[in-house]
């Protein structure tokens, strides 16, 4: 009791009336704890100030604080001063018997609390100490109850549906798993668990742990040994190359706009003189609206667009790359129900610059409608969608004029889409949908196994039937696969390369295949969807495949596959300098203020040997195209280094000259 009386009477500016108080206090802390409330009560009666007796009666047991006096002005006294003041009154003090009574009604750690509340800043610790003490409390008893429900033998299954029902559940999102076809046909009830130790209170899905550990203890995949080496193909990658689009000005073909946009930009500038401003020169909507008007502002962006391919086939074709996947949103809302429109006349040229571009150098270009193209679907308002975007895809694709042979291989990639509870009649609308195709489309027009619902088997008969072209995609394949018929990896595949292949020969296109990689943590189907950022080996494909590599860092990830193994190319790139490009004409950094300043006794060339020298200009053709050295490669995870450095603000720190901190 020592130490804690000390704290309350340690040296500070104290009243003399008030000095008397704070030992009341600190024995109203530990009285309670020794003596019951009958015995102490008379003896607060007794208690009061030396100099001066209160005025209003002292509290008895008799008395509720609700009929005391200065109960009125203990729930009126206000926690700071400020809201006292600006009512023109003083907070008043309480008496020492308030502070007993308080005490004496309350917890330990209540008491510690309301006693700092009513003391103010001075007892703000006192406060605290009180939060402690009840957080202790709380904690040893629910360890009291943990072990009591962990020796005891009832057992929670036999609760009536009411008294479940009354069981407080915290929300969970749902497991990152597949559903099975027991669950999508009715939903099955998951039983939840308490753990037990540091985890208690915490809750989990049954049923998400045990397919977690089926998946986990499957078979592990039976993977060939076979290396295209020497590899003689093309590697590819999909719409977006990263270096060009940190690069200044950026270099990219998915600039896209919103429907709002295009309406908005029906209506003239505000400074029709003046370039378009995001605040200062925007479109004003009081003027009059033309719908040519905003269809010539979401034209400009596809030509955008389209300019930009020949600049990222140059780049490409310069390190070692010469098969690329063209954005599908290339040309914003070209197959839009209400909005589309046709590319010709107005990209015609542009698109025509980009396939010569690409025929020059030998270049393989393709496409892949998104997975809302299902000709497959029982909607019929989806089907006339997905044959809409299909022939804007072909539009696209004929307008780039590229020789015969690199035309035909500019194929369409299409995915068979969902099963719709019946794989049968599934494939039986997409084979009367597909006749309504027009032959160009027919032409270009492939099909690709995914990871949800239809595998190798479910497709290659079809291709056949139908002379469409197979794509093999393995990352798919290691997730959906018919296990009676095959194992997952990629050994057991090849025994279908023969049929894969003569789907393509039959119409003489250059067979490609898509090769991706999980990441390393995924357990789950759901979570072996995600692409790794870069994979790590080739899958065993002929060494002439045109292979799409589908990775998070696109063409970084066909740079760390030369590297590995030493394809050609490998030797083109180097690593570039963190935040720091040679192939964009950047303004020098400032000087700080201190180093511009005149200083006596220099003459003018020392001056001007303190400013930084400009960089060369960097010619039109050679921006972002990697410097001198070719510094276009980053590694894993450091994107960043593509950009600037970001400027660190450091914040000055005040230090308080009454309390000397920081």
């Amino acid at each position: 009791m020592s130490v804690h009386l000390g704290y309350l009477i340690r040296p500070r500016k104290v009243e003399p009336n008030h000095l008397f108080s704070l030992c009341a206090l600190a024995l109203a802390y530990y009285i309670p704890r020794s003596f019951p409330p009958a015995v102490v009560s008379p003896l607060l009666s007794t208690m009061g100030s030396k100099r001066k007796k209160p005025d209003t009666p002292l509290l008895t047991p008799e008395t509720s604080i609700d009929e005391h006096p200065t109960s009125s002005h203990l729930g009126d006294a206000p926690r700071r001063s400020g809201r006292l003041l600006e009512r023109g009154g003083q907070a008043p003090n309480p008496q020492p018997a308030e502070y007993l009574k308080i005490v004496m009604q309350a917890e330990p750690g209540q008491a510690r609390m309301e006693l700092g509340r009513l003391m103010g800043k001075d007892g703000a610790k006192i406060a605290l100490s009180g939060l402690q003490e009840m957080e202790d409390r709380l904690r040893n008893d629910v360890k009291r109850q943990k072990l009591a429900i962990k020796q005891s033998d009832v057992q929670s299954n036999g609760l009536e549906k009411e008294c479940v029902a009354l069981i407080p559940r915290p929300i969970k999102s749902q497991p990152d798993v597949l559903p099975s076809r027991n669950e999508t046909e009715g939903k099955k009830k998951v039983s939840r668990l308490i753990l037990d130790g540091d985890d208690a209170g915490s809750v989990f899905d049954e049923n998400e742990t045990t397919i977690i550990k089926q998946e986990g203890a499957r078979p592990p995949p039976v993977n060939s040994d076979y290396l295209p080496l020497p590899w003689k193909g093309r590697l590819g990658y999909a719409c977006l190359n990263t270096y060009l689009r940190n690069s200044n000005p950026p270099v990219f073909s998915s600039r896209t706009c919103r429907i709002s946009s295009i309406l908005e930009h029906r209506h003239p500038l505000q400074d029709p003189s003046q370039p378009e401003h995001p605040t200062k020169n925007r479109p004003d909507k009081e003027q009059p609206a033309e719908v040519e008007r905003g269809q010539k502002y979401v034209e400009a962006l596809g030509l955008a667009n389209a300019r930009d391919i020949v600049k990222m086939l140059r780049w490409n074709d310069k390190y070692g790359i010469k098969f690329m996947r063209l954005s599908s949103e290339m040309f914003p809302f070209a197959s839009h129900e209400e909005y589309g429109y046709k590319l010709a006349p107005f990209a015609s040229e542009v698109l025509a610059d980009a396939g010569r571009v690409a025929g020059e150098l030998g270049h393989r270009l393709t496409t892949h409608p998104g997975q809302f193209t299902q000709l497959a679907s029982p909607r019929s308002e989806v089907i006339e969608n997905s044959i809409r975007d299909l022939e804007y895809h072909n539009e696209m694709l004929s307008l780039l004029r590229l020789p015969r042979q690199q035309d035909k291989d500019a194929v369409m990639i299409l995915h068979m889409g969902g099963v719709f509870s019946d794989k049968a009649a599934t494939l039986g609308r997409f084979r009367a949908n597909y006749g309504l195709l027009s032959d160009e489309i027919k032409a270009r027009l492939v099909l690709e196994n995914d990871d949800v619902s239809w595998t190798v088997h479910d497709l290659l008969p079809m291709c056949e039937e139908l002379n469409i072209p197979f794509v093999l995609d393995f990352h798919h394949h290691n997730i959906m696969f018919d296990k009676g018929m095959i194992r997952e990896g990629t050994k057991d595949i090849m025994e279908l390369y023969p049929r894969i292949k003569a789907t393509w020969d039959r119409k003489g296109i250059t067979q490609k295949m898509h090769y991706s990689e999980p990441c390393p943590e995924a357990v789950t189907p759901r979570q072996r969807r995600k692409h790794r950022p870069r994979v790590m080996t080739l899958p065993p494909c002929p060494d002439t495949m045109d292979l799409m590599i589908e990775a998070k860092d696109k063409e970084q990830a066909v740079f760390e596959l030369m590297r590995t193994f030493r394809l050609p190319g490998w030797d083109t790139f180097n690593d570039v300098i963190p935040y720091e490009r040679e192939d964009e004409n950047r303004p020098p950094p400032k000087l700080p203020k201190k180093k511009q300043r005149k200083k006596k006794g220099k003459n003018d060339e020392e001056e001007a040997s303190d400013e930084p020298k400009p960089r060369p200009m960097v010619p039109e053709a050679e921006l972002g195209m990697g410097g001198p050295e070719n510094r276009v490669y980053w590694p894993i995870g450091m994107e960043e280094w593509l950009r600037p450095q970001k400027r660190e603000v450091k914040k000055k720190r005040k230090v308080d000259g009454e309390d000397g901190e920081e």
